[in-house]
């Protein structure tokens, strides 16, 4: 049976052309089942298609002696396959609090990072004649498409875990989770079992262990492999709209620098892209929302938090008035010109601010508040304008116990800190801001929230915000994010105090809609005690 699985993972290699003659493939081996499967594939191919393998396996620190137990296991395969092993130990929980991620993102980061040094010379050099091999399979693929799907994607989401990414390969995919564990039972390889693959606490499992048996059995037998077919597909019509607009960008788009004609005086000095309009037009409308994200994408430096949304913001400002601009993610501003869309990333919140350069908005303390005032974590800020002040303090002692009981004052909150992604910010509303609704992770725009609210337009804009990032965690006096909310797995609270001149606030730390506006609340003088 390994002779046939063997051979499939050859002929899929070859396809791809993931390894070429003379490579070196740095295989990540965990020690589950299917990087052990990876890894005796390959070092039977090794020979046959003339390359190196060497072993990279991370230690994260979260499983104790059953980690180092896994540890031990790869270190002694690697010993008797004749394989170079080498060994990254992590605090991974230590790394997350570090750099505000979730355990579960922070450990794919240090993965990355391992593997990525590895293909690197001492001086920090590519080495060319390296590739990256990991062990997901058909099924892993399946479970990417369905989470997207589930989470709302556009087509490239479709293409799930593609062969080939770069330097980055996955000669598994040609293969079910059955047949890897099938293959090794059959030549007697033992492997080790994660006992966090058997819980429901990451998405991915809870799709893993329910939704796709029942799918299997209640509606296709074959859902994995279809789904894989899918995102090939996806993958292929994806590869031609990337050609199209790599095309059209040469038509649409150029760089265009201060004091040129087109330039314009509303956005700040420096690089700006401009997309021209005439030539814009002319292109397909795949094209053209492909286009328009890549060069947000290009101007903030990443795709990260880009979503439909804002692509239709820009497409609708080509039918605004010359002067009418937008906001998008990442402080980009872009502009309505005679020409078309000048984009530009401009001074963020924190302050950066490059010598020469002017606000985008007008002057005085509303600019201020509208830039975004950073919160010092723990310490206290006074807010422009008079407005109040915010003190940030972690709850020790007997404070943990009371944080866990509902309600709250109004104008002070506790939320778990470990939640938290970027530096928290007092401002007014952006575009793209929004909340978490539900315990699903449910979002809300914060537009909608407040046209549910019926909210005046005149108070939205003035509304003071706590934000991270663009996820408001909370409107003081009236809701919070759900996803900030304190839980019994809570290691570290943070309090949130604003100190202002008013009279009669709710005294909820309600995660709800609130009903009532905040004027209703006060003129009632009444206590809301709902819980969540």
């Amino acid at each position: 049976m390994m002779e046939r699985t063997e051979k499939k993972v050859e002929e899929f290699i070859r396809k791809y052309q993931m390894i070429r003659k003379g490579d070196t493939v740095i295989a990540g081996v965990s020690g589950g089942a299917d990087s052990v499967c990876l890894l005796f594939v390959l070092c039977a191919l090794r020979e046959r298609l003339e390359f190196n393998i060497r072993v990279c396996h991370v230690n994260h620190g979260l499983r104790g002696a059953e980690a180092d137990a896994d540890e031990e296991y790869v270190r002694a395969l690697c010993g008797s396959l004749g394989v170079e092993c080498r060994i990254f130990r992590e605090n991974v929980e230590l790394i997350a609090r570090k750099r505000k991620q979730s355990t579960e993102e922070a450990g794919r980061m240090v993965r990355r990072e391992a593997f990525e040094s590895m293909c690197r010379t001492e001086d920090g050099a590519w080495i060319k004649e390296t590739r990256i091999a990991t062990a997901h399979h058909r099924d892993d693929n399946a479970e990417t498409v369905l989470m997207n799907l589930a989470r709302g994607t556009g087509l490239k989401g479709l293409c799930g875990i593609r062969p080939v990414h770069g330097r980055w390969i996955r000669p598994l995919l040609i293969l079910g989770r059955g047949e890897i564990e099938d293959c090794l039972r059959a030549k007697g390889i033992r492997w080790c079992e994660d006992a966090t693959n058997s819980g429901d606490d990451y998405t991915r499992n809870r799709i893993r262990h329910h939704i796709m048996p029942a799918l299997a059995e209640q509606v296709n037998a074959g859902v994995c492999r279809h789904l894989d077919e899918l995102s090939r597909q996806a993958q292929d019509v994806w590869s031609y709209l990337e050609q199209g607009v790599e095309a059209a960008k040469k038509r649409c788009v150029e760089t265009v620098w201060p004091g040129t004609a087109s330039a314009g005086k509303e956005l700040p000095e420096g690089e700006m892209v401009c997309i021209k309009a005439e030539p814009f037009r002319r292109e397909h409308p795949a094209v053209q929302k492909q286009l328009l994200r890549d060069c947000i994408a290009h101007v903030r430096g990443g795709q990260r938090d880009i979503e439909a949304v804002h692509v239709q913001d820009l497409m609708a400002l080509f039918d605004r008035q010359t002067g009418r601009k937008a906001d998008l993610p990442g402080n980009v501003k872009a502009l309505r010109t005679y020409d078309g869309i000048l984009l530009k990333r401009c001074p963020s919140a924190r302050g950066e601010k490059r010598s020469g350069q002017q606000e985008l908005s007008g002057d005085g303390e509303k600019d201020a508040l509208s830039q975004g005032v950073e919160l010092k974590v723990p310490g206290e800020v006074r807010l422009p304008g008079g407005k109040g002040t915010v003190t940030c303090r972690f709850l020790t002692g007997q404070d943990v116990s009371a944080a866990m009981q509902i309600p709250q004052k109004s104008y002070t909150k506790w939320f778990d800190y470990d939640i938290i992604k970027y530096s928290l910010y007092a401002r007014t509303r952006r575009s793209g801001d929004y909340l978490t609704v539900d315990e699903k992770g449910g979002r809300q725009k914060l537009k909608s929230y407040f046209i549910n609210e019926k909210i005046p337009r005149e108070e939205r804009e003035n509304m003071l915000l706590i934000a991270d990032g663009e996820h408001i965690i909370w409107i003081p006096g009236r809701r919070m994010s759900r996803a900030y909310q304190v839980r019994s797995t809570t290691k570290k609270i943070l309090e949130i105090k604003i100190t202002e001149e008013k009279k009669n606030v709710r005294d909820d730390q309600s995660t709800c809609s609130g009903g009532k506006s905040g004027r209703e609340n006060q003129g009632a003088g009444q206590t809301d005690q709902r819980r969540l």
